[in-house]
């Protein structure tokens, strides 16, 4: 059998793991924190979103509304001072009606918010504009110029600037055109275009995403504290609810402590009793039978009395296994001698060595039991071993119990993979280690005996 050092939180080599030992964390109860944390989070993220959309939206807005005050601004213009200036001779490229309309242009139109104007004849000449390079140039009338011209009425968008005849403008930026039409006295239909500053519309935007924001963080605000006593009330709730958990599930285990115990003491008060007191009856029954030469029925009376001490036997190994009162009373050295007794009366030499003046909670002392009772029940009931050592001592910050028995053995990996039906043991042990994050191992081989090993860590004594 190959005993080497194990390495902290593994097996030796050559064992295989049954449970691996893990970091025991209880769970918190329920805090205020991350509910807290939650809404602030919800509510940076909606403020980020209610930000992105108000702002686009506001753009929007605040164009909408320029393109809206650019085209009143350019019909007030036109009607006011344009319409007036506009002369048959201007299609003439007269320079006194040029004169003219440029003195009215210049100083009634142009501004510091109207910074460009142009007039154009239908097939895309300009006719006049306050850049001179411009005037008699040709270009290509887009869609809006066509619409304007066609339905006879103020249109106006956001211009890119990107068309040659802008080639002027670019560097003012982005732009706001309005186009209107306009007519000499002989009734010959011209374009009337200004330009007019996009800064506007940042002013209007800021102001529109100033209100909504305003808006819709109020109501944010009041949402929040609509839902913190709501919140507080669910996390009290949830305390509340944890508490019961736990002391209903502090009730199940002490009532099915209590419940064992008061079983286990039924019978032993009951049953065993009776069986006992009939046991010696019997007993007696056979020496008077042989004393008065009835060698026969002596012989019978023995079998059954017998057979009454073997089930006594057999029902106290039960009431040790339902409930080891030794356990609690006088601690874990006396539970296992106890444990070890119901299988040394079936002919297994059983031994049992527990280091001096070890102290151990209840809790790592129940978990030692346990395991060492499926251990020595498993080599009992399945590996044919005439010896059985039990032993538990400390091995640097652990408590270590080894179950060692020179039965046939077995395949760990198979039993492990592959258990037979209706067959928990090993389950057992396992789920007792892991819920103490402790270490249980088995090393094993058909013909060579098995060796179980657990080791509690520092954590769990």
């Amino acid at each position: 059998m190959r005993d080497q050092a194990p390495v902290s939180g593994a097996p030796p080599r050559g064992w295989v793991a049954v449970a691996q030992p893990r970091r025991r964390t209880p769970r918190p109860p329920a805090s205020w924190r991350p509910v807290l944390i939650q809404v602030a989070l919800t509510a940076i993220l909606v403020i980020g979103l209610v930000a992105v959309a108000g702002t686009v939206e506001a753009r929007e807005t605040a164009e909408r509304e320029a393109v809206d005050s650019a085209m009143q601004t350019t019909g007030v213009l036109v009607r006011a001072a344009v319409q007036p200036a506009i002369t048959d001779a201007l299609l003439a490229d007269e320079p006194s009606a040029l004169a003219r309309l440029d003195q009215v242009v210049r100083g009634q139109v142009l501004t510091e918010t109207v910074i460009r104007v142009k007039l154009w004849t239908r097939d895309g000449r300009v006719v006049y504009s306050d850049e001179p390079r411009l005037i008699n140039d040709v270009f290509p009338l887009d869609a809006n110029e066509v619409e304007a011209l066609r339905a006879a009425t103020g249109i106006g968008s956001i211009t890119d600037l990107q068309e040659p005849e802008n080639r002027f403008e670019r560097p003012a930026g982005k732009l706001v055109e309005v186009y209107y039409p306009v007519w000499t006295p002989s009734g010959q239909e011209l374009l009337f275009e200004t330009y007019i500053k996009y800064d506007q519309v940042n002013t209007r935007s800021i102001q529109t995403l100033r209100n909504f924001t305003s808006i819709a963080i109020g109501a944010l605000l009041l949402m929040l504290m609509v839902q913190m006593p709501l919140s507080w009330a669910m996390i009290v709730r949830l305390r509340r609810g944890q508490q019961q958990r736990h002391h209903l599930l502090a009730s199940a285990l002490t009532a099915s402590a209590e419940e064992r115990r008061r079983i286990a003491g039924t019978l032993h008060d009951g049953v065993v009793q009776d069986l006992a007191a009939m046991s010696f009856i019997v007993a007696g029954s056979a020496d008077h039978a042989r004393g008065a030469g009835e060698g026969q029925l002596g012989e019978r009376l023995d079998v059954v009395a017998n057979t009454l001490r073997t089930n006594i036997r057999a029902l106290r190994s039960l009431l040790v296994d339902i409930y080891p009162p030794s356990l609690r009373e006088a601690g874990l050295r006396a539970a296992l001698g106890d444990l070890a007794s119901t299988l040394s009366a079936s002919g297994v030499n059983i031994t049992v060595r527990i280091e001096e003046n070890l102290t151990l909670s209840q809790e790592c002392e129940a978990l030692i039991y346990g395991v060492a009772q499926e251990c020595l029940r498993n080599a009992g009931r399945h590996s044919r071993a005439e010896n059985i050592s039990v032993s538990v001592a400390r091995v640097g910050t652990d408590i270590r119990l080894e179950v060692v028995d020179d039965g046939i053995g077995f395949d760990p990996r198979v039993v492990l993979d592959e258990p037979e039906e209706g067959h928990f043991g090993v389950r057992v042990m396992r789920d007792l280690a892991a819920d103490f994050g402790a270490l249980l191992a088995v090393d094993s081989r058909p013909g060579a005996g098995t060796r179980w090993r657990l080791e509690v860590p520092p954590d769990a004594q």
